[in-house]
C-alpha cells in the first residue's frame, strides 16, 4: 500500500517535516495542529504551540526580540526586526517573544531579564546554550546585524560553528567572510 504523507518544506530553514497520513487517526484537528506546530515564518512568534517547531528547527542560532506587543513602538520594532531577518534567512531563526504573556515568563527569566530592561535582543546557540543579551531602546537593522555578527564571531573563536561554514554580513548585506570549518 502506498504511503501518504503531508509534507511541509519550511522556507525559513529549508527543513522538511512529514506527517504520516496512513495512520487512521489523522483528522482535521490533528492536521491543523501539525501545520501550526511546524509553522516557522521569517519572524516566528513564540508561544506554547510554535515552541515545538522552534525546538525542531535545523537552524542552530536563534535571535529573540523580547518586547511588549502592546507598546506603541511595537509596529516599528517589528518592521526593523523583519528587515534584519531577511538578511539572515536560513542562518538564524528570528523569534518574537511577547513579554506580556505569562507563558513566556520562564524564557525572559532564563536570559536574566527584568521587565524594566525590555525590549531586549537575545541570541542563542542551541547545541550548547551559549547566549548573549542586549537591552535596547530602539531597534535598527544595523544594531541587530552588529549584535548577530559579534555573537557569530565569538562562536567562531570558541570553535562552536557547526553549520559547515562561518559567515558574517556586511552592513550592505553582502557576505563578508566565508571560512570552511571541519570536524565540529
Amino acid at each position: 500500500m502506498p504511503r501518504t504523507v503531508c509534507q511541509l518544506i519550511l522556507p525559513v530553514d529549508n527543513d522538511r517535516r512529514d506527517l504520516d497520513m496512513n495512520n487512521g487517526d489523522v483528522d482535521t484537528k490533528k492536521l491543523t495542529r501539525f501545520i501550526r506546530m511546524n509553522e516557522l515564518r521569517l519572524v516566528t512568534e513564540y508561544d506554547p504551540v510554535t515552541a515545538i517547531g522552534v525546538m525542531q528547527s535545523s537552524l542552530q542560532f536563534n535571535l529573540l526580540l523580547i518586547t511588549d506587543k502592546m507598546s506603541p513602538k511595537h509596529p516599528e520594532r517589528m518592521s526593523k526586526f523583519r528587515a534584519a531577518a531577511e538578511l539572515y534567512k536560513g542562518k538564524i531563526l528570528f523569534i518574537l517573544l511577547d513579554s506580556n504573556l505569562k507563558s513566556n515568563e520562564r524564557v525572559v527569566s532564563y536570559f536574566q531579564l527584568k521587565k524594566s530592561q525590555l525590549p531586549a535582543l537575545a541570541i542563542f546557540y542551541t547545541p550548547d546554550h551559549e547566549h548573549d543579551v542586549l537591552t535596547v531602546d530602539e531597534i535598527s537593522v544595523e544594531r541587530v546585524q552588529d549584535f548577530c555578527n559579534r555573537f557569530l564571531q565569538k562562536m567562531k573563536k570558541l570553535g562552536r560553528q557547526s553549520e559547515g561554514c562561518f559567515w558574517m554580513l556586511k552592513m550592505d548585506g553582502s557576505v563578508q567572510d566565508r571560512v570552511r570549518e571541519t570536524g565540529i
